[in-house]
């Protein structure tokens, strides 16, 4: 009997704690909210000069932060009170095992590992909760400044890779997996020309710097240059399919553009090449025209990459080095430099400046396939990898990159907007992130059920004076997308 008294007394002990504990939360969050709601009402009567409708989306989002964090700090006593209480449970414990006392330190070392536990717990929510709110305030951010403006569609498999004309007129190609390149009008959509010389898959497309000539690289182990003429129909004015109110959801095959539906079928179609480009013993990967226009480079599988005279055809270097296949070349827009990447987890510079000597520099620095590397203004080379991240380069200092950026998915053909400095990266996850050349993150384009990739994304390539589209993307969804970055709005955020 002594013992079922005490064992009520205990209880009812703790059913008044808890009791206590629990109106003690709630006069806390009372207090909070009256608290915080004075400035609430304070700033909804101010005057101020931001638009109502970006008021009322800060004021949202205040209003979401201030709930996070009060769920934040009522679960941050809870936790408390589940330590204390397990603390109390273990120190009862040592007592009555086996009639002998734990020593202290047993104790403590018991007693501190679950509360690392909880403590870690608490971490993960944290993280978590504020980690929905950072996303929802950049998602808003991102949709005001990132718009999407136009959908190309008309292959009929995945888009390697997307290019803009340096010469009027300004169209858009992209090569494809379904042994085509297309090009397009960017204000319309529609497809102008077909290329179709190719017997395998096109991997990449590259537009000379002052005539109407494409370079496009091939599973045929070929690099054919063609010409192309064209005349660009009227603009139509485009529905705004921008903003889109909805969460990332994950989407089906059958939401992906119908590959029925062959919007190229009505186009000129281009059979031929001017110029076929062979020597190589495996896929071309990609090809690249050096600066002039009067030569081209080729990387293949065959782990090396080649130079061509572009009018006789003939072999100029082979570029011998890389210990696997290459995946990517790239050129400099003034100088004579290329620039090769390989799965060896390297990319390397060579120099034709002096004809007599062509040197050779390996970029060591990531841990997986290193998927592209590119140049910017200056002398600056940015890669990205498999290993999920991007490193910026300065070429008179080989050894360390003078800038990391980390990701959460392997990174395929990046592209610098060489006036902004902003580098667009294409990632698998379906994802295209925007950061500048220090690291910093500055936008993620939208993407949802209605707009956006939905599959892998390949490529990427900026048209700086485009005044519509300045961003092109393309996927494996089979689709290209042209989209308005507001970038002096994105780097005013920044």
């Amino acid at each position: 009997m002594p013992t079922e008294s005490g064992s009520c007394s205990t209880a009812r002990q703790a059913k008044q704690k808890r009791k206590s504990h629990s109106l003690s939360i709630r006069r806390t969050n009372s207090s909070e909210q009256e608290r915080t709601g004075l400035p609430r009402d304070m700033l909804e009567g101010q005057d101020s000069k931001l638009p109502s409708s970006v008021r009322s989306t800060l004021l949202e989002l205040f209003g979401q932060i201030e709930r996070e964090f009060e769920n934040l700090y009522i679960e941050n006593l809870e936790l408390r009170r589940e330590i204390e209480t397990l603390n109390d449970r273990l120190a009862a414990e040592g007592q009555a095992i086996d009639g002998a006392e734990l020593s202290k330190g047993q104790l403590k070392t018991k007693a501190s590992h679950s509360t690392s536990q909880l403590s870690q717990k608490l971490k993960t929510t944290y993280k978590a909760s504020t980690s929905k709110i950072v996303s929802s305030f950049k998602t808003t951010t991102s949709r005001a400044v990132c718009q999407l403006v136009k959908e190309y569609i008309g292959h009929r498999d995945g888009i390697w890779d997307v290019s803009v004309a340096r010469t009027q007129p300004v169209v858009l190609g992209t090569a494809s997996a379904d042994h085509t390149a297309l090009l397009w009008s960017i204000e319309t959509g529609r497809s102008l020309a077909k290329y179709t010389g190719h017997v395998g898959s096109v991997n990449s497309i590259k537009f000379h710097p002052s005539e109407q000539l494409a370079l496009t690289a091939s599973g045929d182990q070929t690099a054919h240059v063609w010409r192309y003429a064209v005349q660009l129909p009227t603009p139509q004015p485009a529905a705004d399919t921008s903003l889109c109110g909805e969460d990332e959801v994950e989407c089906s095959d059958k939401d992906e553009p119908d590959a029925d539906v062959d919007a190229s079928s009505d186009c000129p179609t281009i059979r031929a090449p001017l110029t076929s480009l062979k020597s190589h013993q495996g896929v071309v990967i990609a090809a690249d025209w050096l600066v002039g226009g009067k030569q081209a480079v080729t990387a293949s599988w065959d782990r090396t990459a080649n130079l061509y005279d572009v009018e006789t055809s003939e072999l100029v270097h082979s570029l011998t080095g890389h210990d696997q296949e290459l995946t990517h070349c790239c050129t400099h827009p003034t100088q004579r430099l290329v620039v090769t990447s390989s799965r060896d987890t390297t990319f390397r510079l060579w120099d034709f400046r002096d004809p007599s000597i062509h040197s050779v520099n390996v970029f060591q620095g990531h841990t997986d396939t290193v998927t592209s590397a590119v140049f910017t203004v200056g002398d600056n080379v940015v890669s990205g990898s498999d290993d999920r991240t991007v490193k910026v380069w300065d070429l008179k200092n080989m050894r360390s990159p003078i800038a990391t950026i980390r990701t959460d998915s392997a990174i395929n053909r990046i592209n610098v907007c060489v006036g902004q400095k902003i580098i667009a990266l294409p990632h698998d996850n379906r994802q295209v992130r925007l950061f500048d050349m220090s690291g910093v993150r500055l936008a993620r384009l939208p993407r949802s059920s209605r707009q956006g990739h939905r599959r892998m994304v390949c490529g990427s390539a900026w048209s700086e004076d485009h005044p519509v589209c300045n961003l092109f993307t393309c996927g494996f969804d089979r689709q290209a997308i042209g989209w308005n970055i507001n970038i002096p709005a994105l780097l005013q955020e920044k």
